[in-house]
């Protein structure tokens, strides 16, 4: 089904300063603006030493029942896992981690050329501002709507270094395939009927959040990115280096997580909670910093498409599971999660049903 030209204006934030230029001169103390005494310890439990499955994209595709059952339980059990063999080039991936890093290593005048405008998300800057006072995260990011293709920014586009855009195009076009693997994947595990996935995420909407994660001198006095789910449907993490940062909230405990090398880290996000009916949670995560190195990672956002709705998938509603959640349209959902401070998994209750608490 063709995409119809809508508008794609879905939130913008506060200006903030660059805190890449910020850690330029040296620091002995961060910052009020960014000092969290409402962060939760950074020491982890026990539990810290559990792994997140892993799972091989290649026996999953070609019908390897015990795969999909490990695949099953990833989704309903952790929310989050991490795939091989997931057959995205491996040169594409490389040249998107060196076109990253460039990136940011781009002088200042050439980045204001790319900053977020007013009322608009795409850029550098930071997400989630909503207000002076609200404490800022340890952090730069780039964000970057990709697919589809016509509701893309001409302005953040042309400014970008040619070299770049030729990465961004091959990247995106490699993980817009691996989602719809997936989704296919987890439609087959949970027994969707195929359209029901297609009619909003056939021609889903693809966004980029790149990320910096600077040093800072005091790195449990700040958060690279507040606790949070995220709103769209599939996440696929990719870590540019190789410094941590990740960690994920299960049973209560944060657990860091370890990348595999020439893996993506996977998770759900809240629209794919509400059209699986909660039966494939999204998780809340987090990311942290370290005093010694930088950390870069890019997030690529698959979600239903901006005119299409977010909602329970009808082919898993009957009388004996009905609807825990309302359908709505998924430009609207955007909108709502992108308006707010990012807060656990607050979002996600906007669109439950009352009736059917967790």
């Amino acid at each position: 089904m063709a995409q119809s030209k809508i508008e794609t204006k879905l939130g913008s934030s506060l200006p903030v300063p660059c805190v890449q230029e910020l850690v330029r001169k040296p620091l002995i103390q961060v910052p009020p603006q960014y000092v969290r005494p409402d962060l939760e310890r950074q020491l982890l439990s026990d539990s810290s030493k559990l792994q997140l499955p892993v799972i091989n994209m290649q026996k999953l595709i070609s019908g390897d029942n015990d795969e999909l059952n490990k695949f099953d339980n990833a989704c309903r059990e952790w929310g989050f896992f991490q795939v091989v063999n997931h057959g995205a080039r491996k040169s594409v991936v490389e040249r998107m981690k060196r076109e990253l890093e460039e990136l940011f290593n781009l002088p200042m005048e050439e980045k204001k050329k790319m900053w977020q405008e007013a009322g608009n998300m795409e850029g550098f800057g930071q997400h989630f501002v909503v207000s002076e006072e609200q404490k800022l995260d340890w952090a730069d990011l780039f964000f970057l709507v990709t697919l589809p293709t016509h509701i893309r920014k001409p302005h953040i586009y042309s400014a970008l270094p040619s070299s770049f855009r030729e990465g961004v195009e091959a990247y995106s076009e490699e993980l817009g395939n691996l989602a719809k693997r997936i989704l296919e994947q987890m439609g087959k595990a949970l027994g969707i009927d195929s359209n029901d996935i297609k009619e909003n995420y056939e021609q889903g909407f693809q966004s980029m959040r790149m990320n910096y994660y600077p040093p800072c001198p005091q790195p449990d006095q700040v958060i690279g990115l507040n606790p949070h789910s995220d709103a769209g449907g599939l996440t696929i993490l990719l870590h540019v280096n190789e410094i941590e940062g990740l960690q994920i909230k299960k049973d209560g405990n944060w657990i860091p997580v370890k990348p595999l090398p020439h893996a993506f880290v996977i998770n759900i996000g809240d629209s794919l909670e509400i059209m699986t009916n909660g039966i494939y949670p999204s998780i809340e995560h987090r990311a942290t910093v370290n005093s010694k190195k930088e950390r870069l990672s890019i997030a690529t956002f698959y979600s239903p498409r901006l005119d299409g709705k977010v909602g329970p998938a009808p082919s898993l509603i009957t009388p004996q599971n009905p609807a825990k959640f309302t359908t709505m349209m998924a430009a609207d959902f955007y909108k709502g999660f992108f308006a707010r401070e990012l807060r656990g998994k607050s979002y996600l209750e906007v669109a439950r049903i009352l009736d059917h608490p967790r």
